[in-house]
């Protein structure tokens, strides 16, 4: 079945859905009011007639109103987990069409003097993050940006791979946790939170008599009013012990209640963080990489899930103590906020090494998710195999990922050990730059474990590094020119240490006179020859080409060219064999009304 295809089913199933449980709605509000008129109807005429058995009644009727309101809650939590799949789907199919703004866009993870990010559109708008991002949580969404930044061990590459491919067999479930975490994305703050106070010292615990007091206070306290009650002690007795209960109660209250501030406000995410767990708990993986994350969630023969819903269970009842009605009662009798500030710090005693491996659990599920929806939507996407030597690769039908296919003309390339340069020469606007980029985006997916925009993609283990798009830094006071130079420093300092590199440049050093332009890009290939390094270089600057006559065993030259028909030019943006002879820089000068 196509992507499509699967999308449009399901919107249409989904819709079906959500106006039958919409339907159920009404019916639960008709219900709801129905009860309400027989509890009035009861209590008016039997009221008069026997009270024990109208109390008796309107409580029964009470238990269902309650039970109707509680089933209606649900109904309504599955009406809006049902409409964020059927958004998930719509979005999907944008994203088919080559439609991607619907998704975050990660700017804000953008690094400074990163090896690649610029030059390859990593962040922001119309960017590969963009492209690739289904993540829910600000913790996963940050995990992504990670895996895009820096390339993973091969093995770990391998794992991601076998992850990715089991998870596009498996997109019902893939929404279904995107949509969990679409209620209330989990944010970072929370996570910064909870480890915040993991640090900190326990209040109650290190006063081990907390632990038997905790019981006997309330214990006198309810023993007190029960000989009140029976007439065994006078009143004034029970006001004192009263008095005395509310005296402990309030400085329970000042010393937690800083705590409490700082942890009030993560419930909602500690219910979509247990949610999802569970999703992910509640699945079954073969691949040994989910096989093991699935592992991370479970200890001593209990669930994470559980876990995460006791500490929830335990802040909803801590968050009692804002309700004043019933906080003093609760607090004098049965020292409430005492039991749960205990609960809390016997809770943080058991788990707190936990907690961050499952915020980093649901983080690589949400990534690999992402990866997963990627193959699901390109099926002739293909998988990269690793190699061990340096440097080779090779590619067959390669495009840029980011173009959409209708628009996408594929190339290949073929590098088979190290110390080759690939010089690509080309009239303006004929696909260098795209070329290069395509090569470079389908390296860095390749790194990170995600499949690639190609029929085959063969490649060494490897770090990308660029300088194609250069621009000045107004703060630091540095030119073009100069901002290039130190790029370039880098890549000469990582190949004079031996470093495995691989390097795409565009047009170096544009910002001098053209003999220094030349002089300098002559020097540099030269250097990345002495050291056997790999670089494919894009230049207007075709007598770099006669270097290949001087190291044949090094230098190949590829070209893209633009045909003319009269005042027009037509580009095929396909690589050739050879040096660019037609360039169309004259021309395009003439179109714009220069007089050559």
């Amino acid at each position: 079945m196509q992507a499509i295809e699967f999308y449009e089913n399901n919107i249409e199933e989904l819709d079906l859905k959500i106006k039958k449980l919409l339907a159920k709605k009404s019916v639960f509000g008709l219900l709801r009011f129905g009860n309400v008129l027989l509890i009035i109807f009861v209590f008016y005429y039997l009221w008069h007639i026997n009270i024990i058995l109208a109390i008796a009644i309107a409580v029964l009727l009470s238990i269902v109103f309650i039970q109707l309101i509680y089933k209606d809650l649900t109904n309504k939590a599955a009406i809006k987990h049902l409409q964020h799949v059927q958004k998930i789907n719509e979005n999907e199919i944008l994203a088919v069409e080559g439609i991607n703004s619907q998704f975050e866009n990660g700017f804000k993870f953008t690094p400074n003097n990163h090896f690649y990010a610029n030059d390859m559109d990593i962040f922001g708008s119309s960017s590969l993050y963009q492209f690739l991002n289904r993540t829910t949580s600000e913790h996963s969404a940050k995990k992504m940006a990670d895996w895009l930044l820096a390339p993973a061990k091969p093995e770990i590459i391998l794992q991601r791979q076998a992850a990715v491919k089991e998870l596009s067999t498996k997109m019902p479930w893939v929404q279904n946790l995107q949509a969990i975490g679409k209620e209330n994305s989990i944010k970072e703050s929370t996570m910064q939170k909870i480890n915040n106070w993991l640090k900190e010292p326990n209040l109650f615990l290190q006063f081990k008599h907390w632990q038997w007091l905790r019981w006997a206070i309330p214990g006198i306290i309810l023993s007190i009013t029960a000989l009140f009650v029976f007439d065994f002690v006078s009143k004034s007795v029970w006001y004192l012990f009263l008095l005395i209960a509310l005296i402990i109660a309030f400085q329970i209250n000042k010393i937690i209640a800083p705590l409490h501030n700082k942890l009030s406000d993560i419930v909602n995410d500690l219910a979509i963080l247990k949610d999802s767990i569970a999703s992910i708990e509640n699945e079954n993986y073969t691949s040994p990489l989910l096989h093991q994350l699935k592992t991370n969630l479970q200890s001593k023969n209990n669930f994470a899930s559980n876990k995460i819903k006791a500490l929830k269970k335990i802040l909803d009842k801590l968050d009692m103590r804002y309700n004043i009605v019933i906080s003093i009662q609760l607090n004098i009798f049965l020292m409430w906020n005492l039991q749960q500030v205990l609960d809390l710090e016997n809770w943080k005693k058991n788990n707190s090494e936990n907690l961050n491996i499952w915020f980093d659990t649901l983080a690589e599920f949400e990534v690999l998710n992402s990866f997963a929806v990627i193959h699901f939507n390109n099926p002739d996407w293909c998988f990269p195999q690793l190699k061990d030597n340096h440097f080779c690769i090779f590619a067959e039908e390669l495009g840029h990922p980011l173009i959409h296919k209708k628009n996408r003309v594929n190339n290949y390339i073929d590098i088979k050990n190290s110390g080759k340069i690939l010089l690509v020469t080309g009239s303006n606007m004929a696909g260098k730059s795209t070329y290069l980029r395509s090569i470079g985006i389908n390296t860095i997916l390749a790194m990170a474990g995600a499949p690639v925009c190609a029929k085959t993609f063969v490649v060494a283990h490897v770090q990308l590094i660029s300088s194609m798009r250069i621009t000045d830094n107004l703060e630091e006071n540095t030119s073009t020119f100069y901002a290039e130079l130190k790029k370039l420093k880098t890549i000469i300092e990582k190949i004079n240490a031996g470093e495995k590199i691989f390097i795409l440049l565009d047009e170096i050093l544009r910002g001098t006179n053209s003999l220094d332009r030349h002089t300098g890009s002559e020097a540099l290939i030269k250097q990345l020859i002495k050291q056997k390094a790999v670089a494919i270089l894009a230049t207007h600057d075709v007598a770099l080409a006669k270097l290949e006559d001087v190291y044949p065993q090094n230098i190949v030259n590829y070209h893209f060219d633009a045909q003319t028909k009269g005042e027009e030019l037509y580009f095929d943006y396909k690589l050739k064999n050879g040096v660019c002879t037609n360039m169309n820089a004259s021309l395009l000068m003439k179109k714009i009304g220069l007089e050559l």
